[in-house]
């Protein structure tokens, strides 16, 4: 598999794949790993190879070209018709090897009138309504982590493009080119809330529906001491095991979807939610099916128990880190290795791939 180097979700989506055993070799354009992470190492690269290359230069092109020509899969990450101007784009890769899988992971997509625009992973989860669901009340949008764009949208989306290529390739014997938009799959993960709109489940106000911290019974609440408690008791009978650990007679309150009724019990349980430290109330809710988790910071995650006791996440090169996901029960991925430098790997890579 050859990556061609870029930000955000197409390394992230290299990083799985060869967290579960692909060969990944990472090209990079000149001496410098292209990352944010300035002088230190980034380990959303590890795993894989690292050669660097000049473009401009007829060998290196060549060499370019002869890797793509060994390769399953290219992934690249750059704007559109930045390939083609190279002499790498797919026109040229998949006549010269007509089983390649050729992954192209943007913002925007090939087509459409933004797809020349920058963006980032706010631009396109703001363009497709994920973003102004993420709200409350009298409040702009919250700005969430990368994870729904750049993750969620992008690399997952990229990663089931590269997978179905491959497993329709076994039919056909011949790769394609997966046009993986992250506007598309943050639409995809978007669906059950269209779902919901679409059979008039869902208002378009911030804070107003189930999911999105209207329900007093799927939202956060602060515990004495300045922590936070999550609770997502949204069926009856945990909605039940909630109310039973917070000592609250459901007698008195007003039924659990009565939405009337809802600042009423919002009241009831945040201030029965304040009496406690989260610790205290993680203890009470500990093993019971009420559906209430502590909310942890980075640092408190890689220490608890359920955490620990799966090896969620795992040190590599004194880093924390995720371990790799999903598990297999025949062929567990092996620990990652640690990120490479810049470019060493090229005389292996050019032994191993082209046997020169």
């Amino acid at each position: 598999m050859l990556e061609f180097a870029s930000l955000g979700p197409g390394p992230h989506a290299c990083m799985m794949l060869a967290d579960l055993g692909a060969d990944v070799v990472r090209l990079e354009r000149g001496a410098t790993a292209l990352s944010v992470h300035g002088s230190h190492p980034d380990h959303l690269l590890r795993g894989r190879r690292s050669v660097s290359v000049d473009l401009k230069d007829a060998a290196d092109l060549d060499l370019a070209l002869g890797l793509a020509d060994a390769a399953d899969v290219v992934v690249e990450g750059l704007r559109p018709g930045v390939m083609e101007r190279l002499g790498l784009g797919p026109d040229v890769l998949l006549t010269r090897n007509p089983r390649l899988v050729y992954a192209r992971m943007t913002g925007w997509g090939q087509t459409g009138p933004r797809a020349q625009e920058a963006g980032h992973d706010l631009n396109y989860i703001a363009l497709t309504g994920a973003l102004a669901a993420i709200a409350r009340p009298g409040q702009p949008p919250t700005v969430p982590l990368n994870l729904i764009g750049d993750f969620g949208g992008g690399s997952m989306l990229c990663l089931v493009g590269i997978l179905s290529a491959l497993w329709e390739r076994e039919r056909s014997g011949l790769g394609q080119v997966v046009d993986a938009a992250m506007v598309d799959g943050v639409a995809s993960l978007m669906q059950l809330i269209w779902a919901l709109r679409g059979s008039g489940q869902w208002r378009d106000e911030p804070a107003a529906n189930l999911l999105d911290g209207a329900a007093p019974f799927y939202d956060v609440y602060p515990c004495a001491g300045g922590g936070f408690i999550a609770v997502g008791a949204l069926e009856p009978a945990f909605y039940a095991q909630l109310l039973a650990g917070l000592g609250l007679d459901p007698s008195t309150l007003p039924a659990q979807y009565d939405r009337a009724g809802w600042p009423t019990l919002r009241s009831a349980i945040a201030a029965r939610f304040g009496e406690r430290t989260r610790e205290e109330w993680t203890a009470v809710f500990s093993g019971t099916d009420a559906c209430v988790t502590p909310v942890l910071g980075l640092a408190d995650a890689a220490y608890d128990e359920h955490v620990q006791a799966r090896e969620t996440l795992v040190e590599v090169d004194g880093v924390t880190q995720a371990a790799p996901a999903p598990r297999f029960s025949r062929t567990p991925a092996r620990m990652p290795r640690p990120p490479r430098p810049t470019g060493a790997d090229r005389a292996e890579v050019v032994a191993d791939w082209l046997g020169q």
